[in-house]
């Protein structure tokens, strides 16, 4: 399960997942997330919240997630990812090989770090 904010007034998608993806997470995010786009442009930031990386629950929450990023890194300025799970570690190297976001990796529980680090401060 994917729960997530989006902050319009800083432009920044907060997610903490509790639990395997579904497919109904990203649709349910992209609902809400890509009229916001549309209107302004893009996103200054994306902060990803989680102890662990929690999977997904099925091969089409996985096919939907790589589609979402696939669909969206372009409009994302910087990810954060405030967690200690090894993927987000690599994430951070190899992501700038595929993505267009500048992507850093922070400590779980460091999500105030993060947020600033989106806003520039």
């Amino acid at each position: 399960m994917l729960h997530f904010e989006l902050d319009e007034k800083n432009r920044t998608l907060f997610l903490r997942p509790s639990g395997p993806l579904r497919v109904k997470d990203f649709d349910e995010m992209a609902r809400t997330v890509d009229p916001f786009i549309e209107e302004q442009g893009g996103l200054d930031g994306l902060v990803v919240e989680t102890e662990s990386f929690p999977g997904w629950d099925s091969l089409a929450a996985m096919i939907r997630h790589l589609k979402f990023i696939k669909n969206h890194h372009q409009k994302i300025k910087k990810v954060a990812l405030a967690t200690d799970s090894q993927i987000a570690k690599s994430a951070e190297t190899f992501g700038t090989h595929f993505i267009d976001a500048e992507i850093r990796q922070f400590p779980f529980g460091e999500g105030e770090a993060a947020r600033k680090w989106i806003a520039g401060n």
